[in-house]
């Protein structure tokens, strides 16, 4: 397959919530109540919910950065793409990146929407989830059909709301909502506690995935505290190890036959050995440990090949292995505008991780399992030939892919990292960034 021919969905994208979103969305007697946008006195832009802080508003929207900036959170608007906060100029961005369609997940509410669960009123809680579903929907993924999927976030607090919520934004044509990758870490019932169960039949019964990004419950994996920064980096997908696990020995499956997971931004390359391992526990170990698959399951890996969704940006390990898993339950992600992203050079990236493959499946990678999961189809919007890379990078001739930024931003930018750096490395940088904003007409 050649890179202007692939269709591109990612299953994984995230948002820099605009300012205004929740303006059409709150009944008038509730509008007081509404998250705001503050610049505190520092100069930083950040989102509050009454009294509680929300998550970085700019948490690593670095699309279009050089790599030296990747670990220098965006702390306002215009140190940021429009197109991470602006539904237009994200578009013409996947346009230029030659990517169809992208899932968006949360960003300022936290990967599972904690901030709006957290607030001390949950009448009013729930006023502002269903605010900013209606706003993702039908302004958000509304205003370009065909290329957004759309991902509520739920009221995790009261089960019986959560599953509602699901039935009433389904209706909308929503089938995916982030839920939390171990509840349990935000004081919430385990993934195993039959607390659940509402919520379980109302995604079976809506087919409606469950999407565990990795972050979304609040924690991080536990290195040493002094570890240099590239130790986190490498364990990021260790959240995604830890639910896959719960869930390869979850004892729900058998009340819940439809039901499917999603395991988000952590990879697949590990995948096979965990798999391979879940079935040396279950022949080695089910003498004591005692647990017993429904009917129709040989074991653990009947249960990721029925129930467990994953994906991978450029993983070069995974695609080599998928004899050992299977394809239909993989998909590709971008991550924009986070670091890890390939944008804008996804269809490249994806020859390069995909090429050996046959056109069949890279197709399935690429959009055709995202389209079965999510119960999206933008070919009735879009026509399949105008819908592939070469064809979508043709429209967005006129889009810059290096973001730019207004003097005072960038100075903070720069001197954010040389407080972070050592002197020398500092100034060094410093003028290999001026140089290269130099270059492309930037005034730094």
């Amino acid at each position: 397959m050649d890179k202007d021919d692939v269709i591109l969905i990612s299953v994984d994208d995230h948002i820099a919530e605009p300012a205004n979103m929740f303006e059409a969305h709150v009944p008038a007697k509730y509008r007081t109540y509404s998250p705001r946008v503050v610049r505190e006195d520092d100069g930083i832009q950040q989102w509050y919910y009454g009294s509680i802080r929300g998550r970085n508003m700019g948490l690593n929207a670095v699309a279009g950065k050089p790599s030296e900036m990747y670990n220098i959170d965006a702390t306002s608007y215009d140190e940021m793409r429009p197109g991470c906060f602006n539904v237009d100029e994200r578009v013409r961005d996947m346009n230029a990146g030659g990517q169809l369609a992208g899932l968006n997940f949360p960003n300022w509410t936290g990967f599972s929407g904690q901030v709006l669960n957290q607030g001390p009123d949950r009448d009013v809680n729930l006023i502002m989830i269903k605010a900013y579903n209606d706003w993702h929907i039908d302004e958000w993924c509304g205003a370009y059909p065909g290329r957004f999927v759309p991902c509520g976030i739920l009221p995790l607090w009261d089960v019986e709301e959560a599953a509602k919520e699901i039935k009433r934004i389904a209706d909308k044509g929503c089938h995916a909502v982030t839920f939390s990758e171990n509840p349990e870490a935000l004081r919430m019932p385990t993934i195993h506690d039959t607390y659940w169960y509402p919520l379980f039949t109302a995604a079976s019964d809506n087919r409606t995935v469950l999407c565990t990004h990795i972050g979304s419950s609040s924690r991080a994996p536990m290195f040493s505290s002094d570890a240099p920064a590239s130790v986190n980096m490498n364990g990021s997908s260790i959240m995604s190890i830890y639910t896959l696990l719960e869930l390869l020995w979850a004892k729900f499956w058998k009340d819940f036959p439809e039901l499917k997971f999603s395991l988000t931004e952590g990879d697949i390359g590990w995948i096979p050995y965990f798999l391979w391992r879940a079935e040396h526990v279950r022949n080695r170990h089910s003498g004591w440990t005692k647990h017993d698959f429904p009917p129709g399951y040989a074991g653990p890996i009947d249960v990721f090949k029925k129930h467990i969704y994953t994906c991978f940006i450029s993983d070069k390990v995974g695609p080599t292995l998928l004899d050992w898993f299977g394809d239909e339950m993989v998909c590709w992600e971008s991550d924009y505008p986070h670091s890890d992203s390939s944008w804008p050079f996804a269809p490249e990236d994806v020859i390069e991780t995909m090429g050996e493959l046959d056109d069949e499946t890279i197709n399935r990678l690429t959009h055709g399992n995202a389209m079965a999961a999510y119960s999206f189809d933008p070919f009735k919007h879009i026509p399949k030939e105008h819908a592939q890379a070469g064809a979508l990078r043709a429209q967005a001739t006129d889009v810059d892919v290096v973001t730019h930024v207004g003097h005072e931003a960038s100075q903070r930018d720069l001197d954010a990292w040389a407080r972070m750096t050592s002197f020398a490395h500092a100034q060094a940088a410093n003028a290999d960034i001026s140089g290269r904003a130099e270059r492309l007409g930037e005034t730094v």
